[in-house]
């Protein structure tokens, strides 16, 4: 795999040199985190809900510029309905407000998680950017949990002590949730949401309590405008000492995106926000960490999928059928797992996140070994679901368009409708069909936060283009909506799926992501 981040590079050396960041810190769909730090290097876990892998790990060594290094959870054994091999289906279901810790004594990251209110999951890795082992559920579920791991002290040179904390807390009065665990300074903390619009810590001298509860923030103004107000996350400090929150704003279309902000903290251990001049959470701020270490940081992507595995960056609609890709020289393969219309049923669609605000992803394909009546697609999916697609027909193309493939939350996330062709290209695709010509799809998504807007007007176009270079649009804009209660955001995507019977296969040799002003 060949991934080229030039422009996030530059955008990382230009920070630099100012020496101030801007919020947001990613400027996509990353929500539900816990921030950890080890030496001088942050860990970042993220809620995924049904995508596979689940669980990403970001790594960073400054707070702000984070790099995909892999995924806690591998493959989401959680039941049949996470393999679209069913009738059932996991949508909204699945991994979110996870913990992630790392416990000194053995060397080892944990990653713990609550799935679909019922058993409680682990799983450990020496490297998190490696590979994660899974361990026997807890038969419980510990929803939206927050884990401190204690010090280990050796009692002698034959026994071992560990001193650990654990506690759980009912505060219905308060509908608090998303808890966070700390040991500051021999005080006991816990961060705590009430979801959407206040952030509370909890603070007591011994694990078991009792507490004593001090508001953090209340409906505190967002950095970016038509946001939600920043909560849940975390607290992190630097190896000099100084304290950040890294908390997120509900910023659909473009999803839950992460904010950070200094902390201060008063002569009874409070700890507290350091706001703007109107008291908001601050827009821009000075660089937590000046360091000379970097990583490949979240933005721009060229991929050309000839590495011996997927970039940490991707991940499958529910776990993919692993018997139906590959990856070569040449490409991604992407051969049909699924016969079906319905896009929410079909296996192996490949997704990417979206850079906000607004940003195109185009695929480049070769369609020589598709069969008769394959559909091969780019999408923009969520609840709502549209493309850019071509469909063998015996010999020949179909380029087309669909809008408003449908699965509302009315109906318990079932498609009610397969979508509407809006569109269909009216050009020769022979060179096309017989693989002697590649063909570029793109779809391009204005992300641009409306969370609070009544009426958005945020929208997505989709294209092709038979030589790289230039790019015709296929149908009218399709509409993007701000509603958060599918909880993730929008997403580009890569599918290839039957109609008749299993056996054809497409070519994707190349993604890129730009940023589109």
């Amino acid at each position: 795999m060949k991934l080229l981040q030039l422009a996030s590079t530059v955008f990382a050396a230009t920070m630099a040199m100012a020496q101030t960041f801007d919020n947001p810190v990613i400027y996509e769909d990353l929500a539900d985190l816990e921030v950890i730090r080890v030496g001088d290097t942050y860990y970042y876990t993220v809620s995924t809900m049904y995508y596979s892998p689940g669980a990403p790990v970001l790594k960073s060594y400054d707070l702000i510029n984070w790099e995909f290094i892999g995924h806690s959870v591998p493959e989401l054994t959680f039941g049949e309905k996470y393999y679209l091999n069913s009738t059932e289906r996991a949508y909204v279901g699945g991994i979110w407000a996870s913990s992630l810790q790392y416990r000194e004594s053995n060397g080892l990251f944990y990653w713990y998680g609550c799935i679909d209110f019922s058993k409680t999951y682990i799983f450990t890795a020496s490297d998190p950017a490696g590979e994660w082992q899974s361990h026997p559920p807890l038969d419980e579920c510990f929803y939206d949990l927050g884990v401190l791991v204690e010090t280990m002290i050796r009692c002698t040179s034959h026994m071992e002590s560990t001193i650990s904390a654990s506690l759980r807390c009912l505060l219905m009065a308060y509908n608090l949730s998303d808890k966070r665990f700390y040991h500051i300074n021999g005080n006991y903390y816990i961060w705590v949401t009430k979801p959407g619009d206040e952030q509370h810590v909890l603070e007591a001298d011994n694990p078991w309590g009792p507490y004593t509860n001090n508001t953090i923030l209340e409906r505190m103004a967002s950095p970016i405008p038509d946001s939600g107000v920043p909560h849940q996350g975390g607290i992190i400090d630097t190896p000099a000492g100084d304290w950040f929150y890294m908390g997120f704003i509900d910023a659909y279309p473009t999803g839950r995106i992460p904010v950070l902000a200094p902390l201060s903290w008063d002569e009874e251990g409070w700890p507290h926000i350091v706001t703007d001049e109107a008291g908001g959470w601050g827009k821009t701020y000075p660089l937590p960490v000046t360091t000379d270490k970097t990583v490949n940081p979240v933005g721009e992507v060229l991929d050309s999928f000839d590495g011996s595995k997927l970039g940490p960056e991707w991940e499958w609609n529910h776990n993919p059928d692993n018997t139906a890709w590959e990856l070569g020289t040449d490409g991604l393969t992407l051969h049909t797992a699924t016969v079906t219309y319905d896009l929410y049923s079909a296996r192996n669609t490949l997704t990417h996140r979206i850079l906000g605000p607004k940003s195109s992803g185009t695929f480049r394909l070769n369609l020589a070994n598709m069969a008769d009546g394959d559909i091969t697609a780019v999408s923009i999916l969520r609840d709502e679901w549209a493309y850019i697609g071509l469909q063998k027909e015996g010999d020949s193309l179909k380029l087309f368009a669909v809008h408003d493939i449908l699965a509302p939350e009315s109906t318990g996330w079932q498609t009610t409708s397969n979508g509407t062709v809006v569109a269909t290209a009216e050009i020769d695709l022979t060179t096309i069909a017989t693989g002697a010509g590649d063909i570029w799809l793109k779809a391009t998504a204005d992300v641009t936060p409306s969370f609070w807007v009544a009426e958005n007007t945020n929208a997505a176009q989709f294209s092709y283009s038979t030589d790289g270079e230039t790019f015709t649009q296929l149908g009218d804009s399709w509409h993007l909506h701000n509603r958060w209660q599918y909880f993730m955001a929008f997403r580009f995507a890569v599918q290839n799926f039957a109609t008749k019977s299993l056996g054809g296969s497409v070519l994707v040799k190349e993604f890129s992501l730009n940023s589109v002003e």
